[in-house]
């Protein structure tokens, strides 16, 4: 019933931007936290940012002044904008977010399936 959708990853050349985006549907109680990860062929998935329900948000150092994380909790949408793109940016972005689905009466974690950036020199 619940699913993420992202969007909005491809090729872009090094300087450039691109806006992730990602969307939560179905029979949704209420959304909490998010975040972007991301995960380099053969590493662990990373920490790119956070933002909670109120707008607090986190970043890691390797991103910040350059990405800006944000949400329109009207849509429950996340988005993830990302400019002055560099090559050591090129992963599969995920994003996290915590929903408190039907009929559950707490939060748990959903992921969505990723989206390939490349960032190319």
């Amino acid at each position: 019933q619940v699913q993420l959708v992202e969007s909005g990853g491809g090729l872009v050349q090094a300087g450039g931007s691109l806006r992730l985006h990602c969307e939560a549907s179905g029979r949704i109680i209420a959304i909490n936290d998010m975040g972007w990860y991301r995960q380099f062929p053969g590493k662990q998935r990373e920490l790119v940012a956070t933002i909670t329900r109120d707008y607090a948000t986190n970043y890691a150092d390797s991103v910040k002044g350059r990405f800006t994380i944000s949400r329109d909790n009207a849509n429950n949408t996340l988005y993830l904008q990302m400019n002055s793109l560099k090559p050591e940016d090129t992963a599969v972005y995920y994003c996290n977010v915590d929903i408190q689905p039907m009929p559950a009466i707490s939060y748990r974690a959903y992921w969505g399936q990723g989206t390939q950036v490349t960032v190319s020199s």
